[in-house]
């Protein structure tokens, strides 16, 4: 192993290289001060830049290089999880970029098709040393007889497999298997469905494919950026170091629930609720709801000096036919709904002094009259009132009237569903505030003003620091003084804030920023609504579907993919599959096979690469509070420091988690990092992994939703070691395998 220490001991000199010439490049940026707003936006893309780089150096310390590449030539390559060159050798490479294209063989090359390669050598690091090596030898007249060559790397594969977990997900770049490979490389254009049951390595291959795509494709979407979308905020942090660690760090991670700038959507509500507020139909229930704000009544009075107007309601319908027909969203319209009410009022006006009397000139003053008139603002405003996402859908949730009128089509029980007339925001909201907000579009009048307003402001407060520059009255003529040097405006535009921010950055302030590619896990999981508000966001329709129908828990979650894609991208999307379990146990997916089977007979289990030996245990308790922080007690003891999950139903995780988390040391409910034990119910345990998973009462977890098998074929397949069943009553006859 000396010569490979030595070899991944130059790299990480290297490193501290970069490291510290880009230090030494930011801190001259930093310097920059002043200067011409291109300048300042010069320096400001600089200083972000020699950020991201010093981030992405940090990020890939853990296992710089994985990997070596001896070919027949004689040439052999490092791999690793970024590019690192010789500056005095014309940048010859010393570490290849696992996502070069030269590097595929790693991953691809077998003993039956070698690409050129002879060898391939595995490298375990830990901190800057190398511990372990492990080689494939792929002559095939002196590979091993016996050698598994289904898998890439099997012992560094199973040595993966079978280390502890963190709390946070690992990446797999070390260990990418040919059938994952594949679907990492794929194109980028088109919708890419990735199917594929647990344990499959479904959401590292996403990962893997954003990081892969933005190295290949930089210049189109670093300007754009990737946008991936995770079940809860829980998942979203178990993934949140793989894409740094592989190199990538302008990646927005979000739910659906936080895909509406400045709003993160956390409230309950009852599953059927959230399957209504998914239904399409509800995209019509908006439209119509905001049609029903444009009113038009039989007559509209306004007291206007001294006298009182009254607006019939063919005035107001011809009014609000105009500004319809201009097809602008609803807030946009209504400056040509305003001036056609003027117009016709100015005419009544007019008439009542004598039409034939009055110049053009005396028809404006009538009109700018009007507009500034608090009574008639206040009557436009009665019939197209500026509206906000926000109380549109407070106000249809809240007036039984205006719901009945927006939702004719739907049954009086769905209607009712809806009544609320709390703000306590849910992720189900979001799809319909997006979709409330793409109709009502945003009268910009007043930001502008506003805007406008704090630039004049800014200049008034330069203007005064200048004044008080130039106070001294005796001073020398021939001094230059500040007035001397810059006017207000100037100063006020070069002390102006200009934080350069990365794409992602800008994408989470803008709700109408469209990504370059879109990744969805758990995608069986979203409503038809919350699918329309994604392609809006991306459309070019560049996406990667992570999900595993077998898995769907929600009741208005996908029932297949055609269904959810068809009516965005016809049959332009394709289908690959991931086929072999490496996360669970063979003893562990025996049991979940035949809950696999409630759910439908014709879907087949992935194939677990490995066993452990140790078979699933059960347990009777009479009271689960307590008598189960005695058993997790006990699992804690047997696993080590592995991970432990109690998932739970979601009517039990109030009792159940506050005795473990009184009984067990380092336990918590919801928080993976800093605890040894989470109580998790399975919605928010979807996507994770642990060394150990006990269900606790799985005849709860049935019952608890329409989807109940699928959820506990979810729970049961999070382990990677171990598995636990906690029930009161008889098992369910899905676990009978149990009972033996």
């Amino acid at each position: 192993m000396e010569p490979e220490q030595e070899y991944v001991a130059m790299l990480y000199g290297r490193l501290d290289d970069l490291r510290e010439q880009t230090s030494k490049r930011l801190a001259q940026s930093l310097r920059q001060t002043g200067g011409t707003h291109q300048m300042r936006s010069e320096r400001d893309t600089s200083v972000a830049m020699y950020t991201d780089q010093l981030a992405q150096y940090s990020a890939v310390e853990n296992g710089l290089a994985f990997g070596r590449l001896d070919f027949h030539n004689g040439d052999r390559f490092y791999i690793g999880r970024i590019g690192l060159f010789d500056e005095d050798k014309e940048y010859e490479p010393l570490l290849m970029d696992w996502r070069a294209p030269a590097a595929r063989p790693f991953y691809l090359a077998t003993a039956a098709s070698p690409d050129g390669v002879r060898r391939r050598r595995h490298l375990r690091t830990r901190s800057r040393k190398v511990i372990g090596l492990d080689d494939e030898v792929l002559d095939i007249n002196s590979a091993e007889p016996s050698r598994n060559e289904g898998l890439t790397g099997e012992a560094t594969l199973l040595a993966a497999l079978n280390a502890s977990r963190t709390g946070q997900m690992s990446d797999i770049v070390a260990t990418i298997q040919a059938e994952q490979d594949i679907i990492i490389r794929s194109e980028l254009n088109g919708v890419v469905v990735v199917q594929g049951g647990p344990g499959t390595g479904k959401t590292a291959v996403a990962l893997h494919r954003a990081a892969y795509l933005l190295y290949t494709h930089r210049r189109q979407l670093a300007k754009r950026g990737v946008l991936v979308v995770g079940p809860n905020t829980t998942f979203l942090r178990y993934i949140s170091q793989v894409l740094p660690s592989l190199g990538e760090t302008g990646v927005l991670l979000s739910t659906v629930g936080e895909l509406f700038p400045g709003l993160t959507a956390t409230g309950r509500e009852a599953p059927e609720v959230a399957a209504l507020k998914g239904r399409v139909q509800m995209a019509d229930v908006i439209a119509a709801a905001i049609r029903d704000r444009q009113e038009a009544p039989q007559f509209c009075d306004i007291r206007f000096d001294n006298d009182v107007l009254r607006l019939d309601r063919r005035a107001i319908s011809d009014a609000r036919g105009r500004a319809r027909r201009t097809r602008r969203p609803h807030n946009e319209a209504r400056r040509t709904f305003a001036r056609e009410i003027i117009s016709t009022l100015a005419g009544l006006v007019a008439s009542r002094l004598g039409g034939h009397l009055l110049d053009k000139a005396d028809l404006d003053d009538i009109r700018r009259e009007l507009r500034e008139s608090d009574e008639v603002q206040a009557a436009i405003a009665s019939l197209w009132p500026v509206l906000t996402p926000f109380t549109l859908l407070s106000e249809l949730y809240a007036n039984p009237k205006r719901r009945n009128r927006a939702m004719a089509k739907f049954t009086r029980e769905e209607r009712d569903l809806l009544q609320r007339t709390s703000d306590d925001w849910t992720p189900a909201d979001v799809p319909l505030l997006d979709e409330a907000a793409e109709l009502l579009g945003e009268d910009d009048t007043e930001a502008k003003a506003r805007a406008e307003r704090q630039r004049r402001q800014a200049i008034e407060y330069a203007q005064g620091v200048l004044d008080i520059l130039d106070l001294e009255d005796d001073a020398d003529p021939d001094i230059l003084m500040a007035t001397d040097l810059m006017d207000a405006y100037r100063l006020a535009e070069r002390h102006g804030v200009d934080r350069y921010e990365t794409a992602a950055e800008r994408a989470a302030a803008d709700r109408t920023w469209t990504f370059g590619h879109i990744i969805v896990d758990e995608a069986q999981e979203l409503s038809a609504m919350a699918w329309r508000t994604l392609m809006r966001r991306c459309p070019s329709k560049s996406m990667t579907v992570v999900g595993d129908i077998a898995q769907t828990g929600d009741i208005g979650g996908a029932t297949s993919w055609d269904t959810v894609l068809s009516p965005y991208v016809q049959n332009r999307w394709r289908l690959t599959e991931l086929t072999v379990n490496y996360r669970t146990p063979a003893e562990i997916m025996e049991v979940a096979a035949d809950v696999l089977a409630s759910v439908d007979p014709s879907l087949v289990p992935p194939a677990s690469v490995r066993e452990t030996g140790v078979p699933p245990w059960v347990s009777t308790v009479a009271s689960y509070a307590a008598e189960v922080p005695a058993l997790i007690a006990a699992e804690v003891a047997a696993v080590g420091d592995g991970k432990v999950a109690v998932i739970v139903p979601a009517a039990l995780l109030p009792s159940v988690g506050a005795a473990v988390v009184d009984g067990v040391p380092s336990s918590s409910t919801g928080e993976l990092e800093d605890a040894q034990v989470v109580v998790l119910g399975v919605t928010d345990a979807k996507g994770l992994e642990f060394d150990s998973v006990v269900v606790v009462d799985p005849s709860g977890i049935l019952a608890e939703s329409p989807r109940g098998a699928s959820d506990l074929y979810v729970a049961l397949t999070r382990a990677t070691q171990r598995l636990g069943v906690v029930h009161s009553d008889d098992l369910p006859d899905v676990l009978s395998r149990l009972k033996n």
